[in-house]
């Protein structure tokens, strides 16, 4: 009686540890394999730097101009401080006139820690990803850029404190992406110049002849 007592006991302890283990508090979008990965790293992130770092990612859609500050406070029973909140949020509405969707957000526990990454960095590792045109799907596209954005996340919170993380996913795929984007349009001037531009300079150009 007394042993189950003790392994009660031992449970009731370890099973908040156990809840809050994770750093996803939100996943509508993540496979597996992503979301094991998000929790390498957090967990690396939180053992060298004693910062938490979470990720909501939400097939929600959010109407133009919804507050994502007001939103993370029903999470924030889940979150242990210090920490940095990452927002994946692809189906939230941008603007009324144009119909694109797709918002990120960060949200830290507080204004120190905003001096620690830069969210520009963090927002373009995301965005980048995403909105490549290629044989990727959406779905693929959204894991990558949640993966790419907390690893950014994760890479400048880490040296700003002069740590090394071994978790994080390279910069290179961010200036992989930037290549392939650059290509796109040099090949689409090219063929803008071949079937537009250049048969109007050719009839000019003989007619002044």
């Amino acid at each position: 009686m007394f042993k189950v007592k003790v392994r009660a006991t031992l449970l009731a302890l370890a099973l908040p540890l156990l809840l809050n283990a994770t750093h996803i508090l939100k996943d509508d979008i993540l496979k597996l394999e992503a979301s094991q990965l998000i929790n390498q790293i957090g967990d690396e992130l939180f053992s060298k730097t004693g910062i938490n770092g979470y990720v909501i990612a939400t097939n929600e859609h959010f109407p133009v101009g919804f507050n994502l500050v007001e939103y993370s406070k029903k999470y924030e029973e889940r979150m242990s401080k210090p920490y940095v909140l990452f927002i994946f949020a692809p189906q939230a509405s941008i603007t009324e006139e144009i119909e694109m969707k797709g918002r990120v957000g960060l949200i830290p526990s507080s204004d120190d820690l905003r001096d620690l990454y830069d969210y520009n960095d963090v927002r373009d590792a995301a965005v980048d990803v995403v909105s490549t045109k290629d044989k990727n799907s959406d779905e693929d596209k959204h894991n990558i850029g949640v993966i790419q954005a907390f690893s950014e996340l994760a890479e400048g919170i880490a040296e700003s404190k002069g740590i090394e993380l071994t978790k994080t996913i390279s910069n290179d795929t961010r200036y992989m992406v930037w290549g392939l984007k650059v290509l796109i349009y040099i090949g689409s001037i090219l063929v803008l110049w071949m079937f537009a531009i250049r048969p109007i300079y050719m009839r000019i150009k003989n007619g002044k002849k």
